[in-house]
């Protein structure tokens, strides 16, 4: 999932065309993870997040000569009518029959197949359904491009030819284009593989939606031994073919919560023979947001929000329990951890108050909170000047900072890593709707910029890499 609230004017879209021939019509280690998902303290995260930070080898980035004749020749190549088409049907194949978390298995048969016909080799299955696949020796440095496969329980509402399939699923988060772009960087990478200075290694993560796929991918030894990633995020509120990413910090990490409080139930006449888990769960809700009021620092952002609330059947009977929940979110990885030990401290002691008792599920059964995407500098920079060869200076923005979340930020923490996103919105196709709507569009002539933006930011990436003497 992944949003924008500055999108770049319309006088900065970035031309696109597509070239033909001359004789073609135009047109963390798993370990740290773990810890991390149970970690209640900032300190415990930190030290964590050091710790990650040194098991990386270290490499220095020196810009390489030939960067930019390099992204303009895989830009041409990637705009040639024939790879273009190619993309663009695998997009509208995975378009057609879109599959949620972890079931995306029509979508990773038709990624091996193509990888098959181009003579990838992979590994598969990785979590589930997803796979890893490798272009290159195998050898040291190891860089690596994400591309996330699922979608969504969405309706989709646009009508056109390869409207979805399946009756309440919908790719409404641009997933198959990433999949997409990734393959058509794969063909790219795959002509240049015997100037490679170490491997790319292509990433087709499941269950990006809820289900921290990137961490599940990671307890895989398949990405042991990578040295940094790169992904790319459709941005519906951006021109077609902008970019726009950030150093440092670039979204919110996210949780969720579930909380069940039991009072005893009884006749509403008489609530001093009860123990009213309404009330307490009232009280509750209020002093949830104090936190952010009132133990937040005013310049830092934070969310507390309950979204449902179930308890009762009668209006005169106070009810045995009720259970209500929502999602936290903050902007540093300590604010999250802080979040969740004082959303169990504040509605554990407000049942006491009331004479209840409550029980705390922060669902990590289920979905593991995301943390923060945390961009490398070096590497931002790095991709940030193939963004400005390919589309232009002014049409490379910086990001604001968001309130989404994304588990792109569990490659993060493994390893050095950057997230990119790439315009889509073109009035006239009307592919300015945003995520997740039953009325999102992509506009695919992007498809070509993403795919050597993928391309040339690996192989100038493993270029630039110099080990330290």
């Amino acid at each position: 999932m992944f949003f924008s609230s500055s999108p770049i004017t319309r006088s900065q879209q970035v031309p696109l065309t597509i070239k033909v021939k001359e004789n073609q019509k135009r047109f963390p280690d798993s370990q740290i993870l773990s810890e991390l998902s149970s970690s209640a303290t900032p300190m415990g995260f930190i030290c964590c997040l050091l710790l990650s930070t040194f098991l990386c080898q270290s490499w220095a980035l020196e810009t390489p000569s030939h960067m930019e004749p390099l992204t303009r020749e895989l830009l041409e190549s990637a705009k040639e009518v024939e790879l273009f088409e190619w993309m663009r049907g695998v997009r509208r194949k995975i378009h057609e029959y879109p599959e949620l978390a972890f079931q995306e298995h029509k979508t990773s048969q038709l990624i091996r197949t193509e990888l098959d016909s181009l003579g990838i080799t992979y590994k598969s299955p990785v979590a589930k359904t997803g796979m890893v696949a490798t272009i290159g020796s195998g050898a040291k440095p190891v860089f690596a491009l994400r591309a996330d496969m699922d979608g969504l329980p969405i309706q989709e509402l646009v009508e056109w030819e390869h409207k979805s399939k399946v009756d309440g699923k919908m790719h409404a988060c641009g997933h198959d284009s990433h999949v997409a772009m990734v393959l058509g960087a794969a063909k790219l990478v795959l002509a240049r593989r015997a100037e490679l200075k170490g491997t790319v290694k292509l990433v087709f993560q499941p269950a990006e939606e809820g289900y921290a796929g990137a961490h599940h991918m990671l307890q895989d030894a398949a990405l042991d031994d990578i040295d940094a990633i790169f992904g790319l995020h459709v941005l519906p509120s951006h021109p077609t073919g902008t970019l726009s990413s950030r150093p440092g910090a670039m979204t919110s990490g996210s949780g969720r919560f579930a909380a069940t409080i039991q009072g005893k139930g009884g006749h509403a006449a008489m609530p001093h023979l009860n123990r009213d888990p309404i009330l307490a769960a009232s009280f509750a809700i209020l002093a949830l947001q104090q936190i952010v009021s009132r133990e937040t620092d005013p310049l830092e952002a934070r969310v507390v929000t309950v979204g449902f609330m179930e308890g009762g059947e009668a209006g005169n009977v106070i009810p045995e329990s009720v259970r209500f929940g929502g999602t936290f979110r903050s902007s540093t990885n300590e604010g999250l951890y802080y979040l969740q030990e004082r959303i169990k401290e504040v509605i554990e002691m407000q049942a006491a108050v009331h004479q209840c008792t409550a029980k705390l599920d922060f669902l990590e059964n289920v979905t593991l909170p995301y943390p923060v995407v945390y961009n490398d500098e070096a590497l931002y920079e790095h991709a940030k000047k193939v963004g400005e060869i390919l589309v232009g200076e002014t049409n490379v923005q910086l990001f604001p900072q968001i309130s989404g979340a994304e588990d792109f930020s569990f490659f993060s923490l493994k390893t050095k890593a950057t997230l990119f996103g790439i315009g889509i919105s073109n009035e006239t196709l009307k592919s300015n709707q945003s995520t997740h709507s039953p009325l999102f569009f992509v506009d695919e002539s992007a498809l070509p910029i993403g795919a050597a933006f993928h391309a040339a930011v690996a192989i100038s990436y493993l270029d630039s890499l110099v080990v330290p003497q």
